[in-house]
């Protein structure tokens, strides 16, 4: 198998902050890896979020128990890089509710979280106005997550990737994949996989890729990541491994900048129901937080429209005017600017992480929609243990790439 010599024995197919994740839990297994980027590090989903690291807003199951392996690896990742570095806030998040029946769903849920590990802790009126003093005096109620965190993910992403290079990871930004290099099985030749039509070949194990890269059009490795975000449905299909990760549209509010005016992480309950929801149309909900910058971040919007980066005039204003409805006093404040992006949205609301027993070789980490910053981690984790054989922290069962055939089957 001479094609390997002096090849990585990983290739990570995309540099938002999974690619990171991915690439550093591979390098630190003693892994050698190369990162390939179609287009610059972290401009993709990475660049268009808000960088939360929560517990607060999932319900006990596995993507719970992913949030909370991956909260554990943030803390120990900024204390190893330094906190600083990749501004990790340890601010705690704040869900409030502002009617009788709402507050008590939150309780409902708190109590769930509290028996699967989470510090959830359900508070009155009175303790949401001391954690929050310019909250709407309309609340009823909420729940303080202490646990609950943040990045800033763009720098997060740029301070990993500055630590990869310095433990030997190669990273090439600006180069696509175009195929997959497939074993035939006879003599360990490759053939070339280039997924005609997009359809991509289900013959033998992946064994790397193609690329647009003039010094690297093609790079021999034993495992392949696809970490493409919002692309890596179409990156699967290439490799003869579909998986059903759709772009899901977001709008973000930016403020001037301000005085600590807002501490926490703030949304109201209905949030949760919305990032469960797996409807198409426009879905808002009040998320507002602050930044180290000053800055006030204000969204949620949640919508299936391709890759249409069209910005929206209505859903802009409509996030605006719910903002309101738990800050009053953002009315006399200026709106800086707004930006869109799309997250990676599975139809089951899970992750599609670990090996494809429909290409062998290729191992997927994605479709975390709107989680990803928080779920990286441990998701990179789970990946290089499975390329090493080690033994997984969770059952990667609910994860598994192939489960959206079993279903149709």
């Amino acid at each position: 198998m001479s094609r390997f010599r002096g090849s990585p024995d990983v290739v990570v197919i995309g540099a938002g902050l999974v690619g990171a994740a991915c690439a550093y839990h591979c390098s630190l297994a003693g892994l050698r890896v190369t990162v390939v980027e179609r287009g610059a590090i972290g401009a993709g989903t990475t660049a268009a979020c808000e960088g939360n690291i929560l517990l607060s807003d999932k319900e006990p199951g596995p993507e719970l128990d992913l949030a909370l392996l991956s909260a554990r690896l943030w803390s120990e990742l900024a204390a190893e890089i330094g906190a600083e570095r990749l501004e990790y806030q340890t601010k705690g998040g704040l869900v409030v509710a502002t009617s009788a029946t709402t507050a008590a769903g939150l309780r409902a849920l708190t109590a769930a979280q509290r028996g699967a590990g989470v510090d959830a802790v359900d508070i009155g009126a009175d303790e949401v106005a001391a954690l929050e003093p310019n909250v709407t005096r309309e609340t009823v109620g909420g729940a303080y997550y202490p646990q609950d965190s943040q990045v800033q993910p763009m720098l997060a992403t740029a301070r990993i990737f500055q630590h990869l290079r310095a433990r030997g990871v190669t990273v090439l930004p600006g180069t696509e994949v175009t195929g997959f290099l497939r074993d035939a099985g006879d003599a360990g030749d490759d053939r070339d996989d280039r997924g005609a039509g997009g359809t991509g070949d289900t013959g033998g194990a992946v064994r790397g890729v193609r690329t647009t890269a003039p010094d690297a059009p093609v790079i021999h490795a034993r495992h392949v990541v696809n970490a493409a975000g919002t692309w890596s449905g179409r990156i699967g299909a290439l490799a003869g491994a579909p998986i059903p990760v759709l772009p899901r549209r977001g709008f973000v509010l930016v403020t001037e900048p301000l005085p600590r005016v807002v501490r926490h992480k703030v949304y109201t309950a209905e949030y949760v129901a919305n990032v469960a929801s797996g409807d198409a149309g426009l879905e808002t909900s009040v998320v507002v937080e602050g930044t180290r910058a000053g800055t006030v971040l204000i969204g949620a919007s949640r919508e299936r429209v391709g890759f249409d980066r069209t910005m929206s005039l209505p859903v802009l204003r409509k996030l605006a005017a719910q903002a309101l409805t738990v800050f009053p006093f953002l009315a006399e404040v200026r709106l800086l600017r707004a930006y869109v992006g799309f997250r990676p949205y599975c139809p089951d609301h899970l992750p599609v992480i670990g090996a494809d027993p429909r290409a062998p070789g290729l191992l997927h980490a994605s479709g975390h929609e709107g989680a990803g910053i928080g779920l990286s981690l441990a998701t990179g984790r789970l990946i290089a243990r499975t390329i090493t054989g080690a033994q997984p922290d969770l059952d990667l069962r609910p994860f598994r790439p192939d489960r959206f055939e079993e279903a149709t089957a």
